[in-house]
């Protein structure tokens, strides 16, 4: 067995490997995590991942307070933001290894037009394919209700910004009264994606009790915009079916949900400014429509006026005219009447005169006729009665008064009579 030595021994060995230029003063590209700041200094972890998401690296990273102080501030000057987890980063690094903490890598510099490119790139990825999928301008082709009162708001309960937000909205100059409902939401880090998008679906389920939405976001530091900057976030943003105004970001920034909202504006201040313009316009439009009837009405009344004016003064004067030539019209009739009426008595009376003749004459005719009928009945009779048919020489023989037509209607005993022309036979049935 070979001699042993002990691990500080052996340490310091590899300590001594660090001195190789190949691992001293290199540019490293790599995806910061799990960073921290504590007592100036910056702590975090670089590693690096396959096309599948998957840490294939991982090394230990410090930022000495007196350096951080400096390439933080130059990091936020170029792009914006402070370094924070989940960027993509070009860093210079120096490995060290120490005896009792091991090994890690000590940043001394950082190229933050890497990170900027990286996070344009990402950006003009998810807006790429928020346009391929046709719906980046969904929400912003939404019409705004006329007044919108009833107000949706995502954002952190204690925010500066939400107090901002609703101090400038419901304390307006112009006593416009809104209502407002708080869906609270982190507003930062990793939580703020799951957080915001869920806000977004309690809203969509009553969404017909509110006119529009508002997603603020007051005050904080610049690098906790980046995880707005989400294609989930985006996709629902751009297609929530109520207009959408957001305020999360600083002057310089815009954000996905930015890009595919309604409207943007720089602040919440910005935001409670813009909603009661809207009111204040339709306030205006009203009070326009008021002065408006006021004078039509004032116009007609005026023109009513002038009206009843002629007519008092023309009524009197058509009155009598009428009157007048009402009188005449029935002083003729009263004349005419009497002529009128002995004309159609004449006329009837010769009517009647011309019925009465007609109704004789009709009269003695029908009479006529009937005395006719009967003298021709009375002859009928005549040659049908029984005793002209006895003296033509037949006889009648009648039982107990009914004439017999049959010999089986007599019986032996029977008493017959029969009538001839001069008398009558009776005579017993054997």
């Amino acid at each position: 067995m070979s001699q042993s030595i002990t691990l500080l021994e052996y340490n310091r060995r590899i300590k001594n490997l660090m001195y190789d230029p190949d691992v001293q003063n290199c540019w490293v590209t790599a995806e910061t995590s799990d960073l921290r700041v504590s007592r100036g200094h910056c702590y975090l972890e670089l590693i690096q991942k396959d096309e599948g998401g998957a840490t294939v690296a991982k090394l230990g990273a410090v930022i000495w307070a007196n350096t951080f102080a400096r390439l933080d501030a130059y990091f936020f000057q170029v792009t914006g933001k402070h370094l924070a987890s989940a960027m993509k980063v070009m860093v210079n690094v120096n490995a060290n290894f120490h005896e009792q903490f091991g090994l890690k890598a000590v940043i001394n510099g950082i190229n933050p037009e890497f990170t900027l490119g990286d996070m344009a790139r990402i950006r003009l990825e998810i807006i790429a394919r928020l346009t391929k999928e046709g719906i980046i301008d969904m929400n912003k082709q939404l019409s705004w209700p006329l007044a919108p009162q009833r107000i949706a708001v995502i954002s952190a309960r204690g925010a500066a910004g939400y107090g901002d937000f609703l101090n400038q909205l419901h304390n307006n100059a112009y006593g416009l009264k809104f209502y407002t409902c708080l869906f609270e939401s982190v507003m930062q880090g990793v939580n703020t994606v799951p957080g915001v998008i869920a806000a977004l679906e309690r809203i969509a389920a009553v969404e017909e009790m509110f006119d529009c939405v508002v997603i603020i976001r007051g005050g904080g530091s610049t690098s906790d915009l980046n995880s707005f900057d989400n294609y989930d976030l985006g996709a629902n943003i751009a297609q929530f079916p109520l207009p959408i105004i957001t305020g999360i970001g600083h002057d310089r920034d815009v954000t996905i949900p930015d890009m595919v909202s309604k409207l943007h504006v720089k602040t919440p201040t910005a935001a409670a400014e813009f909603l009661v313009q809207c009111g204040l316009a339709q306030l205006n439009r009203l009070n326009e429509m008021a002065t408006m009837v006021v004078t039509t009405s004032r116009e007609a009344i005026a023109h009513a006026r002038e009206q009843l004016s002629y007519y008092g003064n023309y009524i009197p004067l058509s009155a009598q005219k009428l009157v007048d030539t009402s009188r005449a019209k029935l002083l003729g009739y009263a004349q005419s009447i009497p002529l009128v009426l002995k004309s159609r008595i004449d006329s009837e009376k010769t009517h009647l005169d011309r019925l009465i003749d007609t109704a004789k004459m009709a009269t003695a005719g029908s009479m006529e006729r009937e005395r006719m009928r009967l003298t021709a009945l009375a002859d009928k009779v005549q040659l049908l009665s029984p005793q002209n048919i006895l003296n033509r020489g037949y006889s009648l023989t009648t039982l107990n008064g009914h004439v017999v037509t049959s010999s089986t209607a007599v019986h032996r005993g029977d008493l017959l009579v029969t009538s001839v022309k001069d008398g009558t036979i009776e005579s017993i049935v054997e």
